[in-house]
């Protein structure tokens, strides 16, 4: 059976998401809960997005292949539903920063990876308009200047679409830079936080932090609003754009089409990664 699993973590303490040998990272660490709790050698789980050192996650989804007499014997003498119960006991192995919040046997077709139509990423920023909170430090970026919302929102507004993100992304061998935006946007929350809400079907590396650190600039006058257009355009990395830290990025959730539709979207999204690699 593939379990899906939702979970979420602080990424502070995590070298990214992807195991890496003598690293502590939140894939080495939940695989080896699950198979604590699995009673199982080893297992290996498919997530939706990689997250980079330090940025957090309170939206990630993985998938996992199990029998199913696995998670019946992973319940023990429990009475709750058997993922219930291997959702608690994989929560009371984690450490205080990596939490699964759900447990569910995956419909059919369903792909955490490949059935994925969009990620949605939040970036927090403390400007001078609402002074850095101590007790969040970890996961909003002071910035002590004051940022003008309404220049960056002009300057997001040219960069949403099917665009070329080369500028704006640490390129890998054999990978695409083409990447379909759909929602770039700034506002305060209640606190008076800046959040840049920032939706795509995917994103490649360091995109969200090159993006948001080119409006930055934008926002606190440095650079007009027409500048971030001009650096995408220019379709490789620009040394004028400032790639922000980690720790104000937090993954917040993954879409996914309806059951019907998990399958049919895995393969395109399958085929379409084939063809870059190839």
């Amino acid at each position: 059976m593939r379990l899906r699993i939702d979970c979420a973590y602080d990424g502070t303490d995590f070298s990214g998401w992807a195991a890496q040998p003598g690293l502590r990272t939140v894939q080495g660490t939940l695989e080896e809960a699950l198979a604590t709790a699995l009673r199982l050698p080893q297992v290996r789980v498919t997530v939706a997005g990689r997250t980079d050192a330090g940025v957090h996650a309170r939206g990630q989804v993985a998938h996992l292949d199990v029998e199913p007499e696995a998670v019946s014997a992973a319940a023990g003498r429990s009475t709750d539903p058997p993922l219930e119960a291997l959702a608690r006991r994989v929560d009371g192995i984690l450490p205080a920063d990596l939490r699964v919040r759900a447990v569910s046997e995956a419909p059919t077709g369903f792909d955490a990876r490949f059935s994925a139509i969009w990620r949605r990423y939040a970036y927090r920023i403390a400007d001078a308009h609402a002074p850095a909170d101590p007790l969040v430090r970890g996961h909003v970026l002071a910035w002590g200047r004051p940022l003008d919302l309404a220049a960056m929102n002009e300057a997001s507004a040219a960069l949403v679409g099917l665009r070329d993100f080369a500028a704006f992304c640490k390129q890998r061998a054999g990978a695409t830079t083409v990447r379909t935006l759909l929602d770039l946007s700034w506002r305060r929350d209640g606190s008076g936080l800046v959040v840049g809400d920032v939706r795509a079907d995917a994103f490649c590396h360091n995109m969200v932090r090159a993006l948001v650190g080119s409006l930055v600039a934008v926002g606190e006058g440095r650079r007009p609003t027409s500048w971030p257009a001009e650096v995408m355009a220019g379709r490789r990395r620009d040394a004028g754009v400032r790639v922000v830290p980690a720790h104000g990025l937090t993954l917040e959730e993954v879409g996914y089409p309806d059951d019907t539709e998990l399958a049919a979207q895995a393969e395109r999204a399958r085929a379409r990664r084939e063809a870059i690699d190839a």
